[in-house]
């Protein structure tokens, strides 16, 4: 009797052993980022899942690829924020999705985030994903290196990102999911109206924008919050090297407390809008195997739920397949857990959408 049950504890052990995936850190130099006149580090990291059978045979796997949203890391979105490793486990185990590898690059810079844009200064960040990122993990590990086994998602300032090269690099990517995606379009707390173009003016240079960055978690200084955000937002939509401060042009600046407007610099921005790019990559969109993009309806951020929606709506009116679904929430309490979006709603996703794989393989 006691053999039978050491027996069992041991199976036990090795099952649960099995069942676990594997969460490691890699790091490159992104050619994309390289030479870029902002002093970014091309030195790139990447946080990797590896599901459970990875090491135990040979067969080829699809990739998610996770976009993280401003401020944050791969780490931070992968690990700290999120425990991606516990949920995907968890989702493999019970069959909510097959094994597959999931991967999330750094994309943070000096003003904490790079709006997945290429740009004249800073380097090109879109490229950076769909180039060296995919071509990294191509290379490295054992992918299904084609468009119909990637997917492509991210949150915030990343499901800006996920629909914007969605849309560029949809040759590349096949299906899109983002999560309260940011900076659609103008609207509400992101308008041209910001508090934040007037403490731009007023700091004008980029140490005084990241100290003021940075104590703003202490101070409750919105306005810097959003001051670092516009300019992060210029160097990659309307870049100018002249510009020795902040290496920008701006869509708004002052002269003491009066707003002067330049409508080619708005121009500049609204290119780079998802909402606006949709009109001039229809055959893009309409080659996606899937797309959709969710919110919380308590977001913290007013302007996400309508230009969510309005997104919504230009894609239906184009007869643009695609979900899209307003939840009770903010902008991301409801993300992480079991009973959240990502293990709920995003990893049955591609699961549903992405090929590939030894479960659609044995069907």
């Amino acid at each position: 009797m006691r053999k039978i049950l050491v027996g069992l504890l041991l199976l036990i052990i090795s099952t649960t052993s099995i069942a676990q995936g594997k969460l490691l850190r890699r790091e490159f130099i992104a050619a994309s980022l390289q030479n870029n006149k902002a002093d970014e580090d091309p030195l790139r990291q990447l946080t990797v899942y590896l599901p459970p059978d990875y090491e135990q045979g040979t067969q080829r796997y699809p990739v998610i690829y996770v976009l993280h949203g401003y401020g944050g890391t791969d780490s931070v979105m992968m690990s700290v924020w999120i425990n991606f490793k516990k949920l995907l486990d968890e989702a493999i185990k019970t069959g909510k999705m097959r094994s597959m590898i999931v991967v999330a690059p750094n994309s943070n810079t000096k003003l904490q985030g790079s709006f997945y844009t290429n740009s004249s200064v800073t380097g090109n960040w879109a490229d950076y994903i769909a180039k060296d990122v995919v071509q990294y993990m191509d290379k490295n590990f054992r992918t299904i290196p084609d468009r119909k086994s990637r997917g492509l998602c991210g949150h915030s300032m990343g499901g800006n990102g996920a629909l914007k090269l969605g849309m560029q690099f949809a040759d590349i990517f096949s299906a899109v999911y983002a999560l309260s995606p940011a900076v659609l379009d103008w609207h509400g707390d992101f308008s041209l109206s910001s508090r934040g173009f007037k403490r731009i003016s007023k700091l004008n240079n980029e140490e005084a924008i990241v100290k003021a960055l940075d104590e703003s978690d202490k101070t409750g200084d919105f306005d810097a919050f959003y001051a670092a955000v516009l300019t992060a937002m210029a160097r990659v939509y309307s870049p100018n090297i002249s510009n020795k401060e902040l290496l920008a042009d701006f869509p708004v600046t002052y002269v003491g407390d009066s707003a002067v407007y330049h409508p080619e610099v708005i121009n500049e921005w609204e290119k780079q809008f998802p909402f606006h790019m949709v009109d001039h990559y229809l055959p893009q969109l309409r080659s996606l195997t899937a797309l959709k993009l969710d919110w919380g309806r308590n977001e913290d951020f007013s302007h996400i739920p309508f230009t969510s929606l309005q997104f919504s709506k230009k894609l239906e009116a184009y007869r643009i397949k695609h979900f899209a679904e307003e939840y009770i929430g903010d902008h991301g309490n409801m993300l992480g857990g079991f009973d959240g979006r990502i293990f709920n709603e995003l990893l049955p996703f591609f699961e549903k959408y992405l090929s590939g794989g030894q479960s659609q393989i044995n069907k």
